[in-house]
């Protein structure tokens, strides 16, 4: 997988061997390093082992105030045991002479937003999912930058909750569906990186079977997702339920309409590793995505990325 096109998400990028000398010429430098926070203490600083020096990450520089929640405890002490981005602001001794880095995660956060938010709608980049949500996936889109992914912005196979498709702390591609200059807000896309309706089904054919995990079971049939951006319809059949996972066989592939009728064989019992996601773009910027056949009888399935107003 690329990396991010600026700066990949914090927690992705090796630790690297830190000295009195390393951390001098990157405080001169304004570089961003990244280091594990061993421990947060009651006034909720945290603290860091860099090699021979002692790193401190006041409370104050650990989130910067545009950022949701920032205001709860939990912001901060939860980054105990995690990669953290930061940059050295100071170098000084403590009262005992042993040398002590004075840090800040508030000014690489910021450098990272503004870049971001001036990335043009479609631009792919690479994130990290944070946290799931009924409605969403938040994503680390650089040096801890959070953004939204919404549900229906996932994949075109409807899923229930964002958990049907990601874990906390998985690595995947996204691109920028808006940016809002004012709210310091990123909302993210996914479903246009995983093909379209041709790309997907070209890797089935009639007369084959295979896996597929019930999405939704309706009187007259099941919909039955073959990859998160292809769904087929299968004939109703009792004691199925959401999440099912079945064998089915492919009776036919019908591009001008856009659908795929299945049967049912089977019920299978869950994969324990689930495929990896299958991106058909990786990089660049999006302008116009057309989701469905050149052929497709019904009204174009596509996504135009617009830029934002001035």
């Amino acid at each position: 997988m690329p990396e991010n096109i600026l700066f990949p998400p914090e927690g992705l990028t090796p630790q690297p061997a830190f000295s009195i000398s390393s951390l001098r010429d990157a405080m001169d430098h304004g570089d961003v390093l990244e280091a594990v926070a061993q421990r947060c203490d009651p006034q909720q600083n945290l603290h860091f082992t860099l090699g021979p020096v002692t790193g401190i990450l006041p409370r104050a520089e650990a989130l910067s105030h545009w950022i949701s929640g920032a205001e709860r405890e939990i912001s901060v002490i939860s980054k105990v045991g995690k990669q953290i981005c930061f940059t050295v602001t100071s170098l000084e001794s403590d009262e005992k002479g042993a040398p002590v880095a004075r840090l800040s995660r508030k000014i690489p956060q910021e450098q990272a937003l503004d870049a971001l938010l001036k990335l043009p709608p479609g631009a792919v980049v690479a994130a990290r999912v944070t946290h799931l949500a009924p409605f969403g996936a938040f994503l680390d889109v650089g040096r801890g930058v959070v953004a939204m992914l919404p549900i229906e912005q996932i994949s075109v196979a409807r899923i229930s909750h964002p958990k049907d498709r990601f874990q906390v702390g998985q690595k995947i591609l996204a691109a920028v569906l808006s940016a809002d200059q004012k709210k310091h807000r990123l909302t993210m896309t996914h479903k246009e990186l995983l093909g379209t309706w041709m790309e997907n089904a070209s890797w089935f054919t009639p007369g084959e079977t295979v896996r597929g995990i019930v999405r939704s079971v309706k009187e007259y049939g099941s919909f039955i997702e073959l990859t998160p951006n292809l769904s087929g319809l299968a004939d109703a059949r009792e004691g199925l339920s959401p999440g099912d996972h079945v064998s089915v066989y492919v009776k036919s592939i019908r591009p001008e309409r856009m659908k795929i009728k299945l049967q049912i064989i089977e019920r299978l019992p869950p994969d324990p590793t689930p495929p990896p996601l299958r991106y058909q773009v990786t990089d660049g910027v999006l302008e116009h995505w057309v989701y469905s056949p050149p052929n497709y009888t019904g009204a174009p399935v596509e996504t135009v990325f617009k830029a934002a107003l001035p």
